[in-house]
Order: structure tokens, then C-alpha cells, then sequence
């Protein structure tokens, strides 16, 4: 009798469209939270994001192209710092999150403000050469094709324009956020993440973010790394802030019952407490990476 081959299960991919259209509904769905949470995200964030215009070079008079803006908090961070004859352009996927931003612009004065709707790897939409500098903080992390985000940044820079990322570091750099990602994966049975697709810290590993805009052309490249503990009341306010905003741990959790995510939620608080004091309330430990390059 002749042996039957059985050919091995084909290797999972993954889908990057399917995760684009996630990700789009996702943020629609959480826009009005991230601009709600948008003054506690100015205090944590503010140190790095500061590092971030710097090292763009964000100046008054420039035009800045901020990639992934979401709600604008840094939209206006920039708009402020170039002043009257600068311009900001924030784009992002979702086109309901851009609209708290311009909101935000135009409740704030800020007439040099404007947005777009635009998938991150679909920059090079724009006219070539048209931006001094380019900005995206906690964004490059998530496109699943981040060689084509950064060839279209890169096409939307001007010669010598650079641009300027802050993504998170490695995990144990920041529990805040990896302990919720562990217990929803463990939860949720999801497997390992797969090859190519993005994440949280798809970014932070030592040398990848150097090496990734060097892969796209950029040079003098240089990282930072900032200390960026999240600092709240308690753990529970914690989790109400993940709850609500982050769009990455709704996305893993989408396969759940509402008990199961419920139960979830309630192990995450009781993981999170370990960060929690009488005299501090919550510290949530974080690092950020800020990274840099010349086009």
C-alpha cells in the first residue's frame, strides 16, 4: 500500500488588512475616551513628548506632519511651538478621533491646525517635501507595515526634515501595561503574536527602533529613553483608564463575552494593585523610547 503524505497546517499569517479595519473601528469606538483622558495623557506623556518635538526639530515657523494623532493632545503641543506662521497637519485613520482634535484646535485659538484622514502607511498621499518635521507618539508601533509608514513620512519630509517617534520600551519596562496584555492573552487563548505583526513592544526590544529607521533611510539616527510612570489614584482608576481608551487591549478582548472581559478587568486591578500605595496611589511603571532621524 502506497504511504499518504499529509501535508503539515499551513503557518498562520497575519492579516493586515483585518487588523487595519480593527483597528479603524476600535478608535472610532474609543475617540470620545481618548479625548476625555486627554489632560491625564498631557501629564504622563509630557516629558516624552517634549523630547519628541525636540528632536524633530519642531521650531517656530515649521510645517509638522503628526502621524497617528488621535485626539490631539500633541497636535496642539506642536501647534503652540510653531506659532502663527507654522502649520500642523494630524492625520489618523480614524476619522472620528480627528474630529475631537480639530475641536480641540479650535477651542484652544489654534487656527494653524488641520487634519486629515489617512491610513499611517499612506503618506506618501501627501506632496513630496511638503513638511519640516513629522511626529507620532505611540502610533508606528501599531501599522503593520511600518517600513511603508516610514517610507511615506519619509516622502512627505523635506531633505534634511526629521522625524520623531515615541514608542514604549520592552515589557518589563512596563508592567502597567504588560501585565493587562499577559492576563487577556492568557484569557482570551490568543496565540503568540505573529511574525510581522505589530504591538505594543514590537518597538522597545534593545536596538530594534534604531535599526528600523536606518532599514528606511533615515540617518543620524538616535534613541532616548524616558521615564514615564503613570501616576493615578489607584489601580482601579487605572484600569478604567484602559478600559475605556486603549484601543490595542479592547482589540485583543473582542472574542470575549461581556462576563468573560468582566472577570478579566477585575483580574488586570488585582494584578495592577502591587503599584498602588497609601502615600502614592498608583505608579504604574513606564519607559518610553524616543527615536529620531534626518531624512
Amino acid at each position: 500500500m502506497a504511504e499518504t503524505l499529509t501535508a503539515p497546517p499551513a503557518t498562520p499569517t497575519f492579516d493586515a488588512e483585518k487588523f487595519r479595519a480593527t483597528t479603524r473601528s476600535q478608535w472610532e469606538a474609543a475617540a470620545e475616551a481618548w479625548d476625555r483622558w486627554s489632560p491625564l495623557l498631557a501629564r504622563w506623556l509630557g516629558p516624552s513628548t517634549e523630547a519628541m518635538m525636540d528632536a524633530a526639530g519642531v521650531v517656530p515657523g515649521a510645517r509638522v506632519l503628526d502621524v497617528a494623532a488621535g485626539a490631539g493632545e500633541q497636535t496642539l503641543v506642536a501647534a503652540r511651538r510653531v506659532g502663527p506662521t507654522g502649520h500642523v497637519l494630524a492625520t489618523d485613520i480614524s476619522p472620528t478621533i480627528l474630529r475631537y482634535a480639530q475641536a480641540a484646535a479650535d477651542r484652544a485659538g489654534l487656527a494653524n491646525v488641520a487634519t486629515r484622514e489617512l491610513d499611517g502607511e499612506r503618506h506618501d498621499l501627501l506632496p513630496a517635501a511638503s513638511f519640516d518635521a513629522a511626529i507620532s507618539r505611540v502610533g508606528l508601533i501599531y501599522f503593520p507595515d511600518q517600513q511603508r509608514a516610514l517610507a511615506g513620512i519619509r516622502h512627505a519630509l523635506r531633505p534634511g526634515g526629521r522625524f520623531a517617534a515615541v514608542v514604549y520600551s520592552t515589557p518589563d519596562s512596563n508592567p502597567f501595561f504588560a501585565l493587562p496584555v499577559g492576563i487577556i492573552r492568557r484569557r482570551a487563548q490568543l496565540p503568540p503574536p505573529l511574525p510581522g505583526q505589530p504591538g505594543p513592544f514590537s518597538l522597545g526590544g534593545e536596538g530594534v527602533l534604531a535599526r528600523t529607521l536606518e532599514q528606511a533611510g533615515f540617518r543620524d539616527v538616535q534613541v532616548r529613553t524616558i521615564a514615564s510612570p503613570l501616576r493615578l489614584p489607584t489601580a482601579a482608576e487605572c484600569v478604567r483608564f484602559e478600559r475605556e481608551s486603549f484601543g490595542a487591549l479592547l482589540q485583543m478582548m473582542s472574542g470575549l463575552d461581556a462576563d468573560e472581559r468582566a472577570a478579566t478587568w477585575d483580574e488586570i486591578e488585582s494584578a495592577l494593585a502591587r503599584f498602588e500605595t497609601r502615600e502614592a496611589g498608583f505608579v504604574g511603571p513606564c519607559e518610553m523610547l524616543v527615536g529620531s532621524g534626518t531624512r
